[in-house]
């Protein structure tokens, strides 16, 4: 059955489950390559758009999920998820405690997850340029950045696949439009030299500005209680989860 859904941004739509063509989809390798596999299944199953929120849409026009923001994209995948498998998921977790490590599964019900809405500031920034502001609070220079789309995305996953810069670089990178008083020839080695401190913060600021569904979970052992935080593993089981597993 169809389902209706709002977004983070408010972009809302009709969404349907996964049919045997996403599940193609997840096994080719070609698009999983190219990055495309998400914005395909988002949109066979994202039915009709309701509201456009952010997005200026002609009538009829469909919705181009490469320029849709990273929250919205996430937010309408899991609602997928949910309705093609149920909200519960279970995945392998390994304890980190030095003198356990053991193996074990943990399951949590995704509709547990926090989700923060965009901010009225976040989504007026979006619509006119895609530009925000912020400061670096060791540095106190102005810094420029946007909120990151699918087309970013795969931009950011074909770069770390290429190994010129780790996650941190990258995600830095990918995201600041202007540094105040650094050339965009010279930004690569302005970021190279930043101050961790800073780069921590701006880090930060991009998770305020970006809004969307909290993934930092924490997990306890069941064997010796030790408590770790992680970040929720999206693997295979996400959006193939074998039949014990699918239960709503």
């Amino acid at each position: 059955m169809p389902t209706v859904i709002t977004c983070p941004s408010g972009l809302s739509g009709e969404i349907r489950g996964l049919k045997g063509k996403e599940g193609k989809l997840l096994a080719d390798r070609a698009s999983a390559k190219s990055g495309v596999t998400f914005d395909r299944i988002l949109a066979g199953c994202w039915l009709a758009t309701l509201d456009p929120g952010l997005y200026a849409l002609e009538e009829g026009q469909p919705l181009d999920w490469s320029k849709v923001v990273v929250a919205d994209r996430f937010y309408a995948l899991l609602q997928i998820r949910s309705l093609t498998f149920g909200d519960e998921y279970a995945f392998q977790v390994q304890c980190q405690s030095p003198g356990c490590r053991e193996r074990f599964e943990w399951e949590l019900n995704l509709k547990d997850l926090p989700v923060r809405a965009l901010s009225d500031a976040a989504r007026a920034a979006f619509r006119n340029g895609n530009r925000l502001e912020t400061e670096l609070p060791h540095d106190g220079r102005k810094v420029w950045y946007r909120l990151m789309t699918g087309a970013d995305e795969v931009r950011a996953a074909a770069a770390l696949r290429a190994g010129r810069d780790g996650m941190l670089l990258t995600a830095l990178a990918m995201r600041i439009v202007e540094i105040e008083g650094v050339k965009t020839e010279d930004k690569r080695r302005f970021l190279d030299d930043m101050e961790l401190a800073d780069a921590a913060a701006l880090l930060d600021r991009f998770d305020e500005a970006d809004g969307g569904v909290e993934t930092s979970i924490e997990v306890e052992c069941p064997v010796c209680g030790a408590v770790q935080d992680l970040q929720l593993p999206f693997e295979r089981g996400f959006f193939l989860p074998t039949t014990r597993r699918t239960r709503a």
